[in-house]
């Protein structure tokens, strides 16, 4: 980007001016920008009128597309594949073609927790955020003061993973059960006469225990697309069900499970894609220490802190893996019910 802007300009702009190292040198980055995006959307508008009929709205739809392909190729796909090249060039990222990081995944003890931890989040957080959220939505369908109990509960989806992990971490703070406590669950646990837990230290309960930080956040989400699914169920099939005496757990499981189907998938596989990544919450409560880490933490510490960018890469290409069933899944889902 630097070295484009650098051949675009004259050469009288003094360089740290070119870099950005200066406030006038930012907003000129900034104004170039704006302006080169308007000179290529002007461009695309300018190619597209000339062009008319059924061949030219071919053309017109190409034209559109055009610049997000190239920038998908140039932000995404090229990346990818350095990715995947450095995954295969050994530990150091450097060397001949080797499947060394791969196999390491799957033998070494510390990067199989790794792997367990991992699909730990991405069983339970799903099921759990999605089933409270339901349940939440099914309460409060219709119910007085219907607008706040929603509030309350989407609140923490309004909050950053790091803000809710600091808010977390101090929740789970701990002191010895004779000194005042600062931490809300030891408080509670020394008030019932029990002594307090190192929640964040001992394994595997803080694997757990930072998986409850996930399911309060997604819990909102899940409970407000659920919730408009459920009062886009038509009336007449309710009343029609409750004429013929359906009770409150047929009605749910041949009424509404049937008619939110669609919608349920979408925050399965949603939240399930945000939790196969989960990084924040792992790094600002234990920073992957004490039998914590999962694959997108794994990725960072290996990359950064252990000098392996090779092995970083591999768990960056089984990241991307694992990913895309999931994508797939709910594609072919939602083409299903299209």
């Amino acid at each position: 980007m630097v070295s484009t802007v650098i051949g675009a300009v004259p050469a009288a702009i003094p360089e740290p001016f070119l870099r950005a190292q200066s406030v006038p040198g930012k907003f000129f980055l900034m104004f170039f920008a704006i302006f080169f995006f308007a000179l290529v959307f002007g461009l695309v508008l300018f190619l597209a009128s000339l062009f008319k009929g059924k061949n030219g709205e071919r053309v017109q739809g190409a034209l559109f597309v055009g610049p997000a392909v190239v920038l998908l190729a140039i932000g995404l796909m090229y990346p990818a594949i350095l990715t995947i090249n450095q995954s295969l060039r050994g530990r150091s990222g450097e060397g001949g073609l080797t499947l060394s990081n791969y196999s390491a995944m799957f033998t070494q003890p510390e990067l199989l927790l790794v792997l367990r931890n991992t699909a730990l989040w991405v069983i339970l957080v799903p099921i759990l955020a999605t089933s409270i959220g339901l349940i939440y939505a099914i309460l409060i369908d219709r119910a007085r003061g219907e607008a706040f109990a929603k509030a309350l509960i989407f609140l923490p989806m309004a909050i950053s993973m790091v803000g809710a992990g600091i808010i977390w971490k101090f929740v789970y703070q701990y002191k010895q059960t004779s000194r005042p406590q600062i931490g809300l669950l030891n408080a509670v646990l020394k008030l019932l006469g029990f002594e307090t837990q190192q929640f964040l230290i001992n394994a595997p309960l803080n694997t757990f225990m930072l998986i409850i930080v996930m399911v309060w956040i997604q819990a909102g989400f899940a409970m407000t697309v659920l919730s408009a699914a459920i009062k886009a169920i038509p009336d007449e099939i309710i009343e029609a069900a409750k004429l013929d005496g359906v009770q409150a757990f047929k009605m749910f499981r041949y009424i509404t499970l049937p008619s939110i189907r669609a919608a349920l998938v979408v925050v399965v596989t949603t939240i399930g894609i945000g939790t196969l990544k989960v990084f924040d919450i792992v790094r600002t409560m234990t920073g992957g220490q004490f039998d914590t880490s999962v694959v997108a933490n794994e990725f960072y510490s290996q990359s950064f802190r252990f000098n392996a960018p090779g092995l970083g890469a591999a768990l960056a290409v089984l990241l991307f893996i694992l990913v895309i069933p999931i994508v797939t899944y709910n594609i072919i889902q939602m083409r299903k019910e299209a």
